[in-house]
């Protein structure tokens, strides 16, 4: 088949995707809606990707209007490709550009926030996400909490409806020594490093997670934070830090290439994410595949990997003073409580959230798509 892979940005996730159906026999062709210029992926598309040249992917596209303005050229890329099917997400930009032009068959893929958040704006986002739901021909979803809305939204077939965790290379990320000497170079050997990969974004709460960190380093100085990442919210993390005196206590490298995570992972002793939507998030599925101890956000999503007292805490979404005092916690855990955690995470993993195995489903979807519609 002739598939357009269409998504909003250029990100680690796409190409996760796209090099998946790179090694796949279809012939893939990569569509980016916007270039809102944060680097989210600094390797280069995997062989075998055609790119798509439009007047799309340029600029930041950030409304509904602004994907109406480009619905002639989106059409006239539909006439050069004469795709055999398009997978488009997310739900309220690609998606719904895709169902304003009445292609068949059409999978929409959800990011997750864009059900569990976006469609709740208000009426017009939620008309959008009906809209979108029902002229699609098929969802791909990474967490049951997803799918459920999706039915609550739409009236969406089960058997139209693949579901799995994208999940993480279970290679790559895994228990292990830090071989970048990570702590060491920032002379925090013997400090309790607590690691934050999340986008400097509003809906990723970093003042809650701020706060957390600044209420628990009160209670125990040996707690250090790292925060990777970038975005809007800079500027009041960086007047945060200085205005409490963390600058020794918190480090800010930026986004750092996909290839360094994994010892950044294993350098560090805590993760920790105040989001306040998430689906199956892979950030944290990359802390349980290194054996990390989690403190995340008390929400559906989350609640399907992490069990109170057994893997890790759910804390109310933007309590910070809750945050903390898990902080606290897992801060003076014994070596014999981060063990079991590092095995038991790592199994959960491993079970459930292999990269490798969870995405020949989407391959199978396209086999089964193929059969009914082409």
């Amino acid at each position: 088949m002739r598939v357009l892979y269409f998504s909003r940005d250029y990100t680690t996730h796409d190409r996760r995707f796209l090099q998946k159906l790179a090694q796949s026999r279809h012939e893939i062709f990569f569509l980016r809606l916007e270039n809102d210029s944060i680097d989210y992926e600094s390797r280069l598309l995997p062989d075998n990707i055609n790119v798509v040249e439009w007047s799309g992917g340029r600029g930041q596209v950030k409304t509904q209007e602004e994907c109406l303005r480009l619905m002639p050229d989106f059409s006239a890329v539909l006439e050069q490709i004469k795709p055999d099917l398009i997978h488009a997400g997310p739900v309220q930009s690609c998606g719904f550009m895709t169902a304003m032009s009445g292609f068949h068959p059409f999978l929409v893929m959800s990011w997750g926030s864009d059900i569990l958040l976006d469609a709740d704006r208000n009426e017009f986002w939620r008309w959008i996400t009906k809209y979108t739901l029902d002229r699609s021909d098929f969802l791909f979803c990474d967490c049951t909490a997803v799918r459920n809305k999706v039915k609550e939204i739409s009236n969406y077939s089960g058997k139209a409806i693949l579901q799995y965790s994208w999940g993480v290379d279970i290679k790559e990320f895994s228990p292990g020594p830090d071989n970048s000497n990570f702590k060491d170079s920032l002379q925090w050997s013997e400090n309790c490093i607590v690691l934050s990969t999340r986008n400097w974004e509003p809906i990723y709460g970093m003042d809650v997670l701020l706060r957390a960190f600044h209420k628990a380093y009160t209670k125990n100085s040996n707690l250090r934070l790292v925060l990777l990442g970038n975005g809007s919210q800079e500027n009041a993390i960086c007047n945060f830090v200085k205005k409490h005196e963390l600058d020794h206590a918190v480090f800010l490298p930026g986004i750092l290439s996909h290839a360094k995570l994994p010892d950044i992972f294993r350098a560090s002793d805590v993760y920790l994410s105040c989001s306040f939507s998430d689906g199956s998030s892979v950030s944290l599925l990359e802390a349980m595949a290194t054996g990390l101890p989690v403190i995340v956000t008390d929400g559906a999503g989350n609640r399907e990997w992490v069990v109170p007292g057994q893997n890790g805490w759910l804390a109310p979404p933007g309590d910070f003073e809750t945050f903390s005092e898990f902080l606290y916690q897992a801060s003076i855990m014994s070596h014999e409580e981060r063990e079991s955690i590092r095995q038991t995470n790592r199994n959960i993993i491993e079970r459930s959230a292999d990269w490798n195995k969870n995405a020949s489903k989407l391959l199978e979807l396209y086999e089964r798509i193929e059969s009914q519609f082409i």
